[in-house]
């Protein structure tokens, strides 16, 4: 009987700080494939602005699709920009935040709420 109540509580306790490590490991890891991809989209939105003079428009769906951004796929970022030519890319993974983000004019990664107001 003791021996199974100390293997539960350490079983317990490796469950906890297994899932303490990972809350606390940096977004570059635990967020990688979403980060690469991201990255991606990046690269692509940046060459469409230099090639264009502007960035694509929030609803221009067949533009947005050239460059990989699919429309009502929850496991893609939300692109969304503003008047003064600043973007978004938004990892919405739940009805609350704070999301994966980044944002142009801080150009990193973060765990944080949109600054830019979809329409």
């Amino acid at each position: 009987m003791k021996k199974v109540l100390i293997i539960s509580i350490s079983i317990i306790i490796l469950i906890i700080l297994s899932i303490t490590i990972y809350w606390n490991l940096p977004i570059e890891i635990t967020r990688k494939s979403d980060i690469k991809f991201g990255t991606e989209l990046i690269e692509k939105i940046d060459d469409y602005k230099k090639n264009n003079g502007k960035l694509p428009e929030v609803n221009d769906w067949q533009t947005l699709e050239k460059l990989g951004l699919q429309k009502d796929n929850v496991e893609k970022p939300v692109y969304t920009k503003d008047q003064n030519g600043n973007y978004e890319l938004v990892y919405i993974d739940g009805f609350d935040g704070p999301y994966l983000l980044w944002n142009s004019q801080e150009r990193k990664w973060t765990i944080d709420f949109p600054k830019i107001a979809s329409k």
